[in-house]
């Protein structure tokens, strides 16, 4: 988006579809589906209706219906015109293609003229294995062979002999309980079961690609990837299978870098209000973002950057020290977009400096977009900068000679407080956290 867009500042934030005009798009899409769905059925059953009747006059002797449309022309059926001429033609190849059948020719014979019954097909098989009974195909014994025609054989099984490497089970006696009369029957299982694993033991071994999951470098469909490529060392030894089970006290290295486990990990996502104080205590007794989520999590978060007391807005909350220093490092360029109510309209002349950059007390500074909310109250400015620095985007309208009546982060990190009312919180879904932890990682690499 061009520095100098008049475009409504909603453009900044992706907002998803939601009630009555998403329930009514929804319900429009069935509508049309079913509508489709319907026709095509339809005409599938008219063309397997048309194409039955043509049979069926076949086998009646009749001239086929052609249904509308036609269907796949076939020698014998009835041609389109329905003059004498075309009847008679119809008439003498149906003739000749049951004159062929009888004569045993290898021609294609529809099944609608094929006259002979299923017994009398059968009878015939039977009559020509009987004469040339070397001309019947060799089969294998262990098949059942079929009868001749008319006779009936006894079915035999199949497999008369037990498996000989069938466990053995012995029955013990069973004891009886101590109260009742009712015996327990008790079965030994084969010695080749393998024994389980001693308690206490089992629960400290993982799998290697879920141990770097719990390590916080990627999922662990990408662990398995990295496994398989040959960058993860254990104790010394490249491993390349991504179930390698490993413990705790293992030394696991990706990629020359040592790992460990980390557990509990937090991410929570405040709508901070007014008159709260952005760090884990204070002296002087204020109220802290520590208070509105004191119920959340026994874990001991703290606040990745820092908003105003009189700053609202999206506060990201974790015990994620590595992902909080790539958040708040400037080389991640991290996106932060604002809206501010100004004190007055913003005139044009001003707009167009903010948005080239100023020169502020530590530096020049430019935000990466400038906007109006609102075309009709030209005082409510939407402002998306990457820049870190205290108190920035105040610093830049009073500069201008504005006075910030409100201010208020709607996004961060492409976080934004949509479903979060102000004062309350929410917990991160996994996805939204692998996507902060490869957030803009093309701008770090060189």
């Amino acid at each position: 988006m061009s520095k100098s867009s008049k475009a409504p500042f909603g453009k900044f934030i992706q907002q998803k579809e939601t009630g009555a005009k998403k329930k009514e798009r929804i319900r429009q899409e069935k509508k049309v589906q079913r509508q489709e769905t319907k026709a095509y059925f339809d005409k599938k059953k008219e063309e397997a209706r048309a194409f039955r009747q043509g049979n069926a006059a076949n086998a009646a002797g009749a001239a086929p219906k052609t249904p509308k449309g036609g269907f796949p022309s076939a020698v014998g059926r009835k041609p389109k015109s329905a003059d004498k001429q075309g009847t008679d033609d119809w008439q003498s190849g149906r003739d000749s293609m049951r004159e062929n059948a009888k004569s045993g020719g290898k021609k294609f014979v529809n099944k609608g003229y094929n006259r002979m019954s299923y017994m009398e097909r059968k009878k015939k098989q039977a009559e020509r294995e009987t004469q040339n009974p070397e001309s019947r195909s060799q089969k294998p014994e262990a098949r059942v062979q079929k009868p001749a025609f008319g006779k009936k054989q006894e079915s035999k099984p199949a497999f008369t002999k037990t498996p000989a490497n069938k466990p053995a089970y012995s029955k013990a006696p069973a004891t009886k309980p101590a109260t009742g009369n009712k015996t327990k029957l008790t079965i030994s299982k084969p010695s080749q079961e393998p024994a389980k694993p001693a308690a206490g033991k089992a629960s400290n071994v993982i799998p290697l690609n879920k141990f770097i999951a719990h390590a916080g470098i990627t999922s662990r469909r990408d662990a398995a990837d990295i496994v398989k490529s040959g960058l993860v060392v254990v104790n010394g030894k490249v491993i390349t299978e991504p179930g390698f089970k490993v413990t705790a006290q293992d030394e696991v290295k990706v990629n020359g870098k040592q790992i460990t486990i980390r557990k509990n990990m937090v991410y929570i996502l405040i709508n901070k209000p007014k008159d709260f104080i952005t760090t884990t205590e204070d002296p002087q007794g204020r109220r802290t973002v520590l208070d509105i989520i004191k119920h959340a999590t026994t874990e001991r978060v703290y606040p990745i950057g820092r908003l105003d007391r009189n700053t609202t807005g999206v506060l990201l909350l974790t015990n994620d020290g590595e992902l909080a220093q790539k958040l708040a490092h400037p080389s991640y360029m991290v996106k932060k977009i604002y809206e501010v109510k100004l004190d007055k309209p913003l005139i044009k002349k001003d707009f167009d400096t903010i948005a080239n950059g100023v020169t502020l007390e530590d530096g020049f500074v430019a935000p990466d977009a400038l906007a109006y909310a609102d075309p009709k109250d030209k005082s409510v400015i939407g402002i998306e900068i990457h820049s870190g620095r205290n108190r920035i985007v105040r610093r830049i309208f009073e500069f201008m000679g504005y006075d910030v009546r409100n201010l208020d982060r709607v996004m961060y990190a492409n976080l934004t407080k949509k479903n979060v009312d102000r004062g309350k919180w929410r917990f991160l879904s996994e996805k939204e956290v692998r996507l902060l932890k490869y957030l803009n990682t093309s701008y770090t690499k060189k």
